[in-house]
């Protein structure tokens, strides 16, 4: 085990033993195919299949039918967008987006104006926010969906979706929202019921990597969106292939010890947030960068200025485990997109830090990671001139 503290969970968070525990029979024991229909090996890990399915949807308060097994949450996007607009094109084809998504979003829709597509991007504000008003003026009878990210990945800061909703219904478009940072963090029951497509990751809730899910809320017949992956029919046609049976039983898992203690654990983790989010505050010069009131308990996104960012995190990584943003946008030179979205000048925006919490963070934890980011970007400011000179 690495001797750093972890405060990335937002990237990825440790498989609960709980969850490999319930995926190694499915391995070696269990292990038939779900389609194989003549033998109990197949039965067997048909009936995992269909416990996990009615498991997960009762924690989420939706039905087994509106669930689709994917690799992940960027499959997961690229299945919805692309289905949606492929089914759609008819109606129109004109797709509303932020610039502040996961850059799963943003590259499969650049992918859809190659093939013709139009695709608005709405400006966030400093909170990261879309305006109410710019939403509803972008909206024109060719909208076909409209794809808003609920929890930020790299901020944590929660849209307005209830009342974004309202507005796509009466335009008579479909709603998308990329939910995967906001599952086991924060209650999705009413969210699930005003979208009409959202997507997990297993990886992101103490699950395993390499399993997720598209929700469809309205998926009865199984010919909501069309095949995304073609060759065998599995799940109603709409995503051919094997089904994993171990990693599905993992994921199910991963979401019932997650709704357990939703509440409580939501308390906990906003209690450690608050306190290491003051801590890092009283660093003279620090901005919060996660300032609405509805955010997610976990996550904690600070600028600090006269830091070079990239030495600030190779200094911090002998001994803490943080980000300076999205993990699949981590190769960029260029400064976080969501921040320049936000406004963020560029230099601030590589002078900055998300740190986020899970499960087994602890109040130790808290108060060392503040004691160890003072500390280096002290060393950082010392070693720099304009620091010296900024009264």
């Amino acid at each position: 085990m690495y001797s750093q503290l972890y405060f990335d969970y937002n990237a990825t968070t440790p498989c609960d033993k709980e969850v490999v525990d319930s995926m190694l029979p499915h391995f070696h024991e269990d292990f038939g195919n779900p389609s194989s229909s003549h033998h109990p090996y197949g039965w067997l890990a048909k009936g995992a299949v269909e416990d996990a399915t009615n498991s997960i949807a009762k924690n989420l308060g939706i039905a087994p039918s509106s669930l689709i097994y994917t690799s992940g949450a960027t499959e997961s996007i690229n299945m919805v967008l692309k289905g949606v607009a492929r089914k759609m094109q008819s109606h129109g084809k004109h797709i509303i987006t932020t610039k502040a998504e996961h850059k799963a979003v943003l590259d499969t829709c650049a992918f859809l104006e190659e093939d013709g597509f139009e695709i608005s991007y709405l400006d966030v504000d400093s909170d990261g926010l879309i305006s109410l008003e710019t939403l509803n003026k972008t909206l024109r009878p060719d909208t076909i969906l409209v794809s808003i990210l609920y929890a930020n990945n790299e901020t944590g800061n929660i849209q307005p979706l209830e009342e974004i909703a309202k507005l796509i219904q009466e335009n008579g478009s479909l709603l998308f929202s990329d939910t995967t940072q906001a599952l086991g963090k924060v209650d999705l029951t009413d969210v699930l019921q005003i979208v009409d497509f959202a997507c997990f990751s297993g990886h992101k809730v103490y699950g395993p990597k390499g399993i997720g899910l598209v929700y469809i809320k309205d998926n009865e017949d199984g010919d909501s969106l069309p095949s995304f992956i073609q060759g065998g029919g599995q799940q109603k046609k709409q995503r051919g292939g094997t089904i994993n049976t171990p990693l599905i039983v993992g994921l199910a898992k991963a979401i019932e010890l997650a709704y357990s203690n939703l509440e409580e654990e939501h308390k906990r983790m906003k209690t450690f947030r608050d306190k290491l989010e003051a801590g890092l505050l009283e660093i003279e010069l620090a901005v919060s960068n996660s300032k609405t009131p509805k955010r997610l308990p976990n996550t904690v996104h600070v600028s600090f200025p006269y830091v070079d960012g990239a030495n600030l995190l190779t200094a911090l990584s002998r001994q803490i485990a943080v980000s300076n943003g999205s993990a699949c946008n981590s190769a960029s030179v260029e400064p976080s997109h969501v921040l320049t979205a936000m406004g963020v000048e560029r230099s601030l925006a590589y002078a900055s830090l998300r740190l986020s919490i899970g499960r087994y963070t602890t109040e130790e934890d808290i108060e060392k990671a503040v004691e160890i980011v003072k500390d280096e970007v002290s060393k950082q400011r010392e070693a720099n001139i304009l620091w010296e000179r900024r009264a």
